[in-house]
């Protein structure tokens, strides 16, 4: 019976253990639905939340400061990933400025979506 008693704290402590370490978003975002879905691992994230509030990484940043950070963080690695979230009733103007931003800067943009 003991050696059960084992068995189930060492259950309780490894759920415990793995349970901090899932970090969930942060932002609220109703993502379109796609049918396709991507393998590709991407470093960091842009989001933009229905009130039009861009963050990367989970950290609220004006527009014209999103180059800058993602310079910062990407550096000139060509073979990076972002991830760009975006909610499904943002206009797709705001959606556009920040694909240029990829475009000029030569990043590998995916857009996040839900599933179908």
């Amino acid at each position: 019976m003991s050696s059960m008693t084992d068995v189930v704290f060492l259950l309780l402590i490894f759920f415990m253990i793995t349970s901090t370490l899932v970090h969930p978003t942060a932002l609220k975002l109703l993502l379109p639905q796609s049918k396709n879905q991507t393998a590709a691992k991407p470093l960091t994230t842009v989001a933009i939340d229905r009130a039009l509030n861009f963050y990367v990484e989970d950290q609220q940043v004006s527009f014209n400061q999103i180059e800058p950070r993602l310079r910062e963080i990407v550096g000139q690695n060509p073979e990076i990933y972002i991830s760009l979230h975006v909610d499904e009733n943002v206009p797709m103007k705001e959606v556009v400025r920040v694909m240029n931003i990829a475009k000029r800067n030569k990043y590998k943009l995916i857009l996040a979506t839900r599933a179908k």
